[in-house]
């Protein structure tokens, strides 16, 4: 049986894009095996697609409800707050999971940028849909508006990030 070496991962950029390679050796070091994935730490794009068409897979049925348009009248701005705080936090715990858990290091800024660029997507989305449906009164009520935003990009923000997360 011959000794196998497992080296440390490297990061290569191919075709423009980095990939994570992992080489498995054998003792003379010829490569015995090598798997090449893709590291989706940048954001790019078709991040930013798979964003859209994540955000709107559920801001439609969310925005189409009565008990939205309802609930951004009454609800405080406190939990509004607290629902794009609760947004927020659950979004960059499963973007860190799924991207970074490994290679945050020297990519904290595409972090932040995918979680940024995740939440005001949604929230344009958002505007939108309630826009399409005359449902946003910016101008009579511009805390209702951003109220009934938040409330259709709480649950838009969650498939968007799991879209994203698809390769």
């Amino acid at each position: 049986m011959t000794d196998i070496k497992i080296p440390k991962p490297t990061i290569e950029r191919i075709d423009g894009r980095l990939h994570l390679i992992r080489e498995v050796r054998d003792a003379s070091g010829n490569v015995e095996h090598r798997v090449v994935m893709p590291l989706g730490v940048e954001f790019g794009l078709r991040d930013l697609a798979e964003i859209v068409v994540g955000a709107t897979v559920l801001a439609i049925p969310v925005g189409y409800t009565e008990e939205v348009w309802v609930l951004g009248e009454e609800l405080s701005n406190l939990r509004a707050s607290l629902i794009v705080l609760v947004s927020m936090f659950f979004t960059a715990a499963f973007t860190y999971a799924v991207f970074y858990r490994d290679h945050f290091k020297g990519y904290g800024d595409e972090f932040i940028k995918r979680l940024l660029s995740n939440y005001l997507i949604t929230l344009t989305i958002a505007a939108m849909i309630l826009l399409l449906v005359d449902k946003l009164p910016l101008f009579e009520d511009p805390g209702g508006a951003l109220r009934r935003m938040i409330l259709v990009a709480f649950p838009a923000t969650f498939s968007a990030t799991v879209v994203d997360s698809l390769k």
